[in-house]
């Protein structure tokens, strides 16, 4: 006969079913103690539901702000809706803003919700919407912009329409009186010199400014800003509005006006070889230029050797380079240059793209992302700079493996590269001398394709062999069982 200890269970049934007859059975509970200690139960107290259970009232508004700022961004909006107070003190915490209502700002809310704010973006709002639009119109949106759209125009897709001047006029002296701590401003060039002078004398700290739909006539009072570090001028965007655009008189008023420019972009801007050896001339702190969507005349790039401190040159979304680049000995080069950064480019023009790399012959990191047309050819170029340290190659899809290895021999103070999305480069076609030379690598990023990240991943990681030992370890247990 097979004896079985008594479980848990049925020694806590048997000594509740004799206690039954001398004590009710709920007391079966009090069994269960630890020792001689006694358990007592006591009611835990209740808050009022009035204004006396707001425990936080204890708090002054100084410590209550710096416990919500240890809140994480994403937990502040649900705090704020605790209650006013609550509300008023997350407002004072928020420093970014990007304005999509004229009317939070010409009924003057904004200054008592967000009053210490440091960035303000009114670009979104200050598109005006078209006379008689209905709720559900389509809406054409462009980076952070959404502009409802005009189904009864011709096109419907064209030059958007801003707000009536005096109204952004208006509203830039609210932004002037109500908020001096701002550093930096995004709006829309329509207003009239009376709003920018207004916003430059009330916003002493303000060190970036961002200027869309700009004109040489908008930057007439730029010289006003005395400490503007950053400016981007943004003269058109395709598809979302037409300006009559920055020209080589709105760059030389720029240049005279705003000596301690640090940074510069200039999107959709014209111009030419006077505007741009004007900015380098004048702006001597200059360090960072940015180029996007250039409409600018033939021979603009070689003036860039007058930028004497610029480090970083940047080309965005430009159909070309320069259309006629003059003689290479007539090209100087940035002496200071550093990084040189192509994204989204159309590199066909072998004497613009040669002249570019004249130019940048100093530079220590290259970046080449998304450019069409890049093919070996072209890419061969860069072995002009021969002081590169950094390349990184992403999305050019027409540049082959025996192109990479050439420029990659040639950089001999190369220390990191990167390659990304390029689908001719293969893993097979990968020679010794140039697997010799990753080796002597500091920082090697090589995906080329969805399939060179598995290889890499599984060769480095040798998952295949441990993966292998690990079944065969499972297969001899099961069998042994």
């Amino acid at each position: 006969m097979i004896h079985r200890l008594p479980s848990w269970t049925g020694l806590w049934f048997a000594s509740a079913t004799a206690a039954s007859a001398k004590r009710p059975l709920h007391h079966a509970l009090f069994d269960m103690r630890l020792g001689d200690q006694t358990q007592t139960l006591t009611k835990a107290p209740t808050l009022p539901c009035d204004g006396a259970g707001d425990l936080t009232l204890l708090l002054s508004d100084e410590l209550l702000l710096r416990v919500l700022a240890a809140v994480p961004d994403s937990l502040r909006l649900p705090a704020s809706l605790v209650c006013k107070r609550w509300l008023r003190l997350v407002g004072r915490l928020r420093r970014s803003l990007t304005l999509l209502e004229w009317s939070f700002l010409n009924t003057g809310r904004l200054p008592l919700r967000f009053p210490d704010l440091t960035d303000l973006d009114l670009v979104p709002a200050s598109f005006a919407s078209p006379s008689g639009s209905a709720a559900g119109a389509p809406l054409l949106t462009s980076g952070p912009v959404s502009v409802v759209v005009d189904t009864h125009a011709d096109p419907p897709i064209g030059d958007c329409r801003f707000l009536d001047p005096d109204a952004i006029d208006r509203c830039l002296e609210i932004v002037a009186r109500e908020c001096p701590g701002l550093r930096k401003l995004s709006l829309v060039a329509v207003a009239s010199e009376t709003g920018l002078m207004a916003v430059a004398g009330g916003c002493e700290t303000l060190q970036e400014l961002e200027l869309h739909r700009c004109s040489d006539l908008a930057l007439r009072p730029i010289s006003v800003f005395a400490n503007l570090q950053i400016l981007k001028l943004v003269g058109s965007v395709e598809g979302l509005y037409r300006g009559p655009g920055v020209t080589d008189i709105g760059l030389t008023i720029l240049g005279h006006g705003c000596k301690r420019l640090v940074k510069l972009e200039l999107s959709g801007c014209e111009g030419s070889y006077d505007g741009i050896s004007a900015i380098g001339r004048c702006c001597l702190m200059l360090e960072e230029l940015t180029i996007a969507d250039h409409r600018m005349d033939a021979g603009w790039m070689t003036a860039l050797s007058f930028c004497a401190n610029l480090k970083t040159l940047r080309l965005q979304n430009c159909r070309s380079i320069d259309t006629d680049p003059g003689p290479l000995e007539h090209l100087g080069a940035c002496p200071a240059m550093e990084t040189l950064q192509i994204q989204r480019c159309q590199l066909r023009d072998r004497r613009s793209l040669q002249a570019l790399f004249v130019v940048c012959e100093t530079i220590r990191d290259l970046v080449l992302e998304d450019c069409w047309g890049l093919e070996n050819d072209l890419f061969s170029l860069a072995s002009i700079c021969r002081r590169v340290m950094c390349l990184s190659l992403k999305g050019c899809s027409r540049v082959t493996t025996a192109g990479l290895e050439q420029i990659v021999l040639s950089c001999i103070d190369l220390q990191r590269l990167t390659v990304v999305s390029c689908n001719k480069i293969k893993d097979s076609e990968v020679s010794p001398a140039l697997s010799s030379r990753f080796l002597y690598l500091k920082e090697l990023k090589w995906r080329p394709d969805s399939k060179s990240v598995l290889a890499m991943s599984l060769m480095g990681m040798r998952l295949g062999r441990k993966g292998g030992r690990f079944f065969r370890r499972v297969r001899m247990k099961l069998l042994l069982y």
